[in-house]
Order: structure tokens, then C-alpha cells, then sequence
């Protein structure tokens, strides 16, 4: 395998190298669509991750703000290293499985 191909959204490519065919640096999976940024939860599947997603509604009948959170499973590439309680970016790709259409990117400095 050669050296991370660039994939068009700044963030830093991984310095390892990697042989899974479903990495946007090291494989052919293309990323398209929206970027979010989340942290991490889990890491106990096998190149799959869940990273949750915070946001602030505000509810005009009551003058206050309300927190959701929303879980995603995204695609963990074997090249990057990501441990619980990171904050990551993620991109939107192909459906890889039934509930998995996001791939790691990298991690938020």
C-alpha cells in the first residue's frame, strides 16, 4: 500500500497504513455530503464505533433551551487510532451496512 490519498476535506491523514477497502485514505470509499463532529462512546465492534451528537433546541412556548443527543454508528478505519471520549469528524459516505453511513475522518485538536 502507498502513502494516504487526499480526500478533499482538511483534516490530517493517518500516519499508518492500512489494508480495509472501506477507508476513504487508504481504500476506495469516497466521502460525500454533510461533515458533523461528535465524541466518541464505544469502540467494542469490529471497525465500527458510535459517536454521539449533542444539540440545543430552544422552545419558544416555554423561553427555554432543551439538550437532544443523537447516537450514530460510523465506520472505523483499522489506520486510525480512537479511543473513547474523543472528539472526531466524520463524513458521510455509501450505506457500508444497515445502519452505518458515516466514516472517521480524524480526530479535533
Amino acid at each position: 500500500m502507498s502513502a494516504a490519498r487526499n480526500i478533499g476535506i482538511p483534516v490530517n491523514p493517518p500516519t499508518r497504513v492500512c489494508d480495509d477497502k472501506d477507508c476513504p485514505f487508504h481504500g476506495s470509499l469516497k466521502v460525500r455530503g454533510i461533515l458533523l463532529r461528535g465524541q466518541v462512546l464505544k469502540v467494542k465492534m469490529s471497525k465500527t464505533a458510535v459517536i454521539e451528537r449533542e444539540k440545543i433546541i430552544y422552545v419558544r412556548k416555554y423561553k427555554r433551551y432543551l439538550r437532544r443527543r443523537t447516537r450514530i454508528l460510523v465506520h472505523l478505519p483499522p489506520c486510525l487510532s480512537v479511543k473513547p471520549q474523543d472528539q472526531v469528524i466524520v463524513g458521510e459516505c455509501r450505506p457500508i451496512s444497515k445502519n452505518v453511513s458515516f466514516v472517521v475522518l480524524g480526530k479535533v485538536m
